[in-house]
């Protein structure tokens, strides 16, 4: 069999469209300890109860009377182009102009392959029409999902709509990193250490060092010390991953540990894509995350970070 397939525009959407059917990753043995539940107050009933899981994103271009228009669904691996997108209102069929901003931004865009080693964390421009649009250069053909994370002004909920995005070229599969705790990623270390437990809450810590040093010093990046994507394997269902504190809050250091609040939605493969922000740059460290049954209570996790161990990380203003 060759390992490369010419895929055309046309190819390569059935690919984004397909990608979907194929099914989770199968569930093995912890490799890092439990964690307790998280501290999330936002999350927390106030009864008492443990917090519901919140539904997984991402999975439909149309939710709670919103619609994602994608306006360039298909681009040409390995050339710059330009996305255009609009969240429209669709009970009035206008495109939306006013948001509530959400960790620094009115709206968050994130552009991943189907197999989950390239990942994109971009920020879109919008103009007075409400279209944005974007610069992004992907390196590899194949199906892509798009994400646009908001929360509409006057709107009571945030919402996360996904679209399907082909690139086209000579289509070559990849599979993502195999579990390990740790990433390397533009000289730094990180490890990641905690449990994803499907349909109940849990807590991720991430641990950041250079040079073998504890960094302590990390910089604010989008209302936070750390920014963390998950998306699930198989369909890309984004899931609703909250920081632990924040700057200036009084409890929260600045490093080496970012802690986080999420909720699995079920047992499978998932990747955690971590952005944080050191000495002005922006750098992005990828971890495979397999959760198995609730029985167990337990997640393997591992990484890829950086394109030195298979993934394709990134981060475009």
């Amino acid at each position: 069999m060759h390992t490369g397939l010419k895929v055309g525009i046309f190819a390569a959407a059935l690919a984004a469209t397909f990608g979907s059917a194929y099914g989770v990753g199968k569930a093995v043995g912890p490799v890092v300890p439990d964690a307790p539940a998280a501290r999330h107050a936002d999350h927390a009933a106030h009864d008492g109860r443990a917090p519901a899981a919140a539904a997984p994103g991402g999975l439909q271009i149309a939710e709670g009377g919103y619609s994602l228009d994608l306006k360039t669904p298909a681009v040409t691996a390995g050339t710059p182009a330009e996305l255009r997108f609009a969240v429209v209102d669709d009970r009035t069929g206008r495109r939306v102009t006013a948001y509530r901003p959400e960790h620094g931004k009115e709206l968050h865009f994130i552009v991943a392959s189907r197999d989950l080693t390239v990942f994109r964390h971009l920020h879109p421009r919008r103009a007075a029409d409400g279209t944005w649009s974007t610069p992004v250069d992907l390196p590899a053909a194949g199906g892509y999902r798009v994400f646009a994370d908001f929360a509409p002004a006057g709107a009571k909920d945030g919402l996360t709509l996904g679209a399907d995005l082909a690139a086209a070229g000579t289509y070559r599969p990849a599979q993502a990193p195999r579990p390990a705790a740790t990433a390397e990623v533009d000289g730094y270390r990180v490890t990641l250490d905690g449990a994803l437990r499907p349909g109940e809450p849990g807590a991720l810590t991430l641990r950041v060092t250079k040079g073998g040093k504890p960094v302590a010093d990390l910089q604010p990046y989008l209302g936070a010390y750390g920014h963390l994507v998950a998306l699930r394997s198989g369909d890309l269902a984004y899931l609703h991953v909250h920081p632990d504190g924040e700057p200036g809050d009084g409890r929260t250091p600045a490093g080496p540990e970012i802690s986080f609040a999420a909720t699995a939605p079920s047992a499978g493969t998932y990747r955690l894509f971590l952005d944080f922000r050191h000495q002005g740059t922006v750098h992005t460290a990828a971890f495979t995350v397999r959760v198995t049954g609730a029985d167990t209570g337990s997640a393997d996790a591992g990484s890829g970070g950086g394109e030195h161990q298979g993934a394709e990380g990134g981060h475009r203003h």
